[in-house]
């Protein structure tokens, strides 16, 4: 990267216009998931494969879903502070995640990214090696998904109980690995985020009932629309991080991908620059790696079916 390039990027401001054209986009994916799609099933009567067909845009729209949280989460989505949260907030309960939760993980994968919490790619040797690698591809296959949707339930449960799923499941090996649990314990605690976290996943709760209602007996359409969209995430999650030694820059990759393609993902395949420089906000990306040839980045897709070769053996450097 070039220092002009660099200087150039760092200039690059929030984009509301396109922030704001891609919320809509999302809203209008969104809505047409949980009301748009059921009514048309219930004018037709029943369940066709063109109709079927008119979920793959809502899918695709699913990286921008989760892009704009992103930017709110790092406060790139809007200028004004109270704004950016709440457009945040609400784009995570449209997806029934835990904003607060998902903020506080993912702030945290930028602080410890590839230590020991912060890879589950790599295989740990503990317990029967049947069980870690299920674990792997059930992860992969929507787990992480399903993980993030119920994750919530643990501020309706006594701050005890809470606290003693938090030390079951972050090891505390290690002083990095007790300030981990230490900050996840804290954060399970707080009666502020316990209170937001129960008001959102009852929105949530509402939101998605009322969609089942207006399914009916076609609600395994709306299952399988939610499915896919949290197997995308699912597999988006680590990608980035698969197989990455702890010497690389950013402890991530970039991806090359198809021109017109990066709007899609909001440029997350260029992730290793985004945690290089996480202030940035998801348009200026581009201009750190455009002094570097393309070729010298993985395919994107290729990435993708990487990660299904299992859990890898280690973790170091490279």
């Amino acid at each position: 990267m070039s220092r002009s390039s660099a200087k150039a990027a760092a200039r690059r401001d929030i984009d509301v216009r396109a922030n704001l054209a891609l919320t809509a986009a999302a809203v209008l994916a969104l809505g047409y998931q949980l009301v748009g799609l059921p009514l048309l099933l219930r004018a037709t009567g029943s369940v066709s494969f063109a109709l079927l067909a008119t979920l793959a845009p809502v899918v695709l729209a699913t990286p921008i879903h989760w892009g704009l949280i992103h930017e709110g989460i790092h406060g790139q989505l809007l200028r004004s502070r109270r704004a950016n949260e709440a457009c945040a907030r609400l784009l995570a309960i449209g997806m029934a995640m835990p904003f607060d939760a998902v903020r506080f993980g993912h702030l945290m994968h930028h602080r410890f990214t590839r230590e020991a919490f912060d890879r589950p790619d790599v295989d740990d040797a503990r317990g029967p090696r049947w069980l870690r690698r299920l674990s792997w591809y059930v992860r992969l296959l929507g787990g992480l998904y399903v993980a993030e949707v119920f994750a919530p339930l643990l501020a309706f449960i006594p701050v005890p109980m809470a606290r003693a799923v938090i030390e079951r499941s972050i090891d505390a090996q290690g002083a990095e690995g007790q300030q981990v649990q230490r900050l996840f314990s804290n954060h399970v605690q707080d009666p502020a985020k316990r209170g937001r976290a129960r008001r959102d996943w009852l929105c949530s709760l509402v939101l998605y009932a009322g969609a089942f209602a207006l399914y009916g007996k076609a609600w395994p359409v709306l299952v399988l629309a939610m499915y896919l969209r949290g197997l995308w995430l699912s597999v988006a999650d680590n990608l980035p991080h698969y197989g990455v030694a702890m010497d690389e820059p950013g402890r991530s990759r970039d991806f090359r991908v198809p021109p017109g393609l990066g709007l899609l993902l909001m440029n997350h395949h260029l992730h290793r620059q985004h945690h290089l420089h996480p202030t940035l906000p998801w348009v200026a990306l581009p201009e750190l790696v455009e002094s570097a040839p393309a070729s010298e980045r993985a395919a994107y897709w290729r990435a993708v079916l990487r990660q299904f070769r299992g859990l890898q053996p280690h973790v170091g450097v490279s």
